[in-house]
């Protein structure tokens, strides 16, 4: 039996992917889609998710993957505090809505925005021990900045959506009358 490098990386990359295809799938567009469009985009993130997958493997990764871990941990987090909430009894932030998505949607969203973040998590302490402190750490100061983007990214989705509407923004589209 062959043992992976970095199968917490492994998931973490995975479950961004997810994250943002489950996006584009549910109709509220993804990252970098008001920029590029839906299909350009979808590509960089498919690039980026095999990059992160080969990085993965390899027996240097040690910074690289630390930053990547720790941008992915930055992004979840910035869901989670950006976004409306609850707390569960648990005391788990539960996200209420986000993106456009509505609540029906959030049973589904919340595991995966919660697995990548716990992935990326457990690959900074258990895969990234060795990586330098500010490779670990320094994406996590990001949040406030990525929670603006990503109202700033949902803003021009919801424009485009008005502007040119498509399969890829139906749930940002203006009511029909």
């Amino acid at each position: 039996m062959i043992r992976l490098r970095r199968p917490w990386t492994r998931l973490a990359s995975a479950a961004m992917a997810g994250h943002v295809y489950f996006e584009l799938g549910a109709g509220v567009g993804m990252p970098g889609a008001s920029v590029v469009g839906p299909g350009p985009a979808a590509l960089l993130w498919a690039a980026g998710t095999a990059g992160a997958q080969r990085a993965a493997g390899s027996s240097s990764a040690g910074t690289g993957t630390a930053v990547l871990n720790a941008t992915q941990l930055a992004a979840a987090l910035a869901h989670l505090a950006g976004w409306p909430r609850r707390w569960t009894r648990a005391g788990v932030p539960w996200l209420i809505d986000c993106e456009g998505l509505g609540p029906e949607l959030m049973r589904w969203y919340n595991p995966v925005v919660h697995l990548g973040g716990a992935a990326s998590l457990v690959a900074l302490l258990a895969e990234d021990r060795r990586a330098p402190v500010w490779a670990r750490l320094l994406p996590l100061a990001a949040v406030p900045v990525l929670v603006r983007l990503q109202h700033a990214e949902h803003q021009r989705l919801r424009e485009l959506a008005r502007r040119r509407p498509g399969w890829w923004n139906r749930r940002l589209q203006p009511e029909r009358s």
